[in-house]
């Protein structure tokens, strides 16, 4: 017998990719009950506000999972301008890896639905908002002055570079956007004990 709880993940998992590959508006509910194997009358049970709830929570979901990825890439970066560029590499590697059809998971509902729904908006800038965050308190580490700035430009750059390789079918300008960001971001960098 499956779990109340094992449906909804399945549901908030299945909806977190199809709005990822699709987007919000070419995603439909009987769409991700098919792929998600989940019984009709569960949707509104688990969902009760309907498509917005669940985009919403399926932002904060896969947003939260690449956040702790990024985390991970830059925890095991020796420096800044490594950080970035092992940013980039995650974000490569993913779209690679999945044939391009999957760019970043909260820019590809952020586009359609943010400006309509306070939810949908909330979700992705709370995603966006851990995101720089985490980036910044790392570059405040290795000595960045202006680090919500700095983490502001890398990731607007990343999110750039990351639409343009999806659109090209081509990882290269990730790279090259994450070596020049991040020799920026190095040059802005304090050694340490130069203060």
């Amino acid at each position: 017998m499956t779990r109340r709880n094992d449906t909804r993940e399945r549901v908030l998992r299945t909806a977190a990719g199809l709005f990822q590959r699709q987007g919000y508006n070419a995603t439909g509910l009987n769409q991700v009950l098919a792929e998600s194997r989940a019984p009709k009358g569960s949707l509104y049970f688990h969902f009760p506000e309907g498509k917005e709830q669940l985009a919403a929570e399926a932002v904060a979901i896969a947003g939260g999972e690449l956040g702790e990825r990024i985390a991970a890439a830059v925890a095991a970066a020796p420096g800044p301008a490594d950080a970035v560029v092992g940013i980039g590499e995650l974000l490569a590697h993913n779209l690679e890896q999945s044939g391009f059809h999957e760019g970043c998971p909260v820019a590809t509902v952020a586009l359609e639905a943010a400006g309509d729904s306070e939810p949908i908006r909330s979700a992705c800038d709370a995603a966006y908002a851990s995101w720089l965050r985490g980036l910044a308190d790392y570059l405040r580490g290795h000595g960045v002055d202006d680090a919500e700035a700095l983490a502001d430009l890398v990731l607007s750059s990343l999110q750039g570079a990351l639409l343009l390789a999806r659109v090209r079918r081509d990882t290269g300008v990730i790279h090259s956007v994450t070596r020049r960001i991040g020799g920026l971001v190095a040059d802005a960098a304090r050694p340490k004990g130069s203060e």
